[in-house]
């Protein structure tokens, strides 16, 4: 079965219907990019992917053993959140909060989660350095590593790359690449859709009546692809 598997779904809130007809699924090892203009119900979506907001109507289903706290989440950074002032370690080491149970304190098993993320992120030597004082590429690297404390599993990521540098922005779309390689599932929302297509095996395409799911090849075949102004 699917890590998430979706039918006719219908997303809103208070009320109100931002999307519907939405059919996909993601299964272990995808990388899936969710693509789709402003308002078109990309962010409420996400929400209702992490448990946050319910939908409206239609089938939403978590399989293969995943459970909604098994999900590494990296929200867009808000002006706020870039000045949080607090270390990197404590901000990777509170990814591992949900593994500490009922125990009010971390311990081994989660220290060394903890470190071992910051080094395959590299930011091991940075784990005193207060966050508010890394470059935008820094912080958004100590964000990774504190979801993929959260989960081994599947990944969620809401425009990651706002707000960095063109060079930055490649560097952390081929990190997040290489995880998927290693077995990571991605699923990823983007107003990026060229990037969308060059990194991503699955594109989700959310317009408010309709949608589009499949392949990235199949996905430059379609209509959508092609009202974009992109080449079939």
């Amino acid at each position: 079965m699917a890590y998430i598997k979706c039918k006719n779904l219908v997303l809103g809130y208070e009320g109100t219907i931002v999307a519907e007809n939405i059919n996909f699924e993601v299964n272990r090892g995808d990388y899936l990019c969710i693509v789709g203009e402003n308002g078109a119900g990309k962010t409420t979506l996400m929400k209702t992917l992490l448990g946050l907001t319910p939908p409206m109507g239609g089938e939403f289903v978590r399989g293969e053993g995943l459970n909604a706290h098994e999900t590494g989440y990296l929200p867009q950074q808000t002006v706020v959140q870039r000045d949080f002032p607090a270390s990197v370690w404590e901000i990777v080491l509170s990814g591992t909060l949900s593994s500490c149970g009922k125990r009010p304190f971390f311990g081994k098993e989660q220290k060394a989660l903890a470190e071992k993320n910051m080094r395959r992120m590299d930011i091991w030597e940075l784990k005193k350095e207060c966050y508010r004082r890394l470059s935008g590429g820094q912080q958004q690297r100590v964000l990774l590593a504190r979801a993929l404390c959260a989960s081994s599993k599947l990944l969620v990521l809401d425009e990651p790359v706002t707000g960095l540098d063109p060079k930055v922005t490649v560097e952390f779309y081929q990190l997040i690449k290489k995880l998927n390689e290693e077995g990571l599932t991605i699923i990823m929302v983007s107003h990026d859709v060229s990037s969308a297509i060059k990194y991503a095996s699955h594109i989700l395409h959310i317009e408010k009546e309709r949608s589009f799911t499949g392949t990235t090849k199949e996905y430059l075949k379609s209509d959508f692809w092609r009202e974009l102004g992109g080449a079939v």
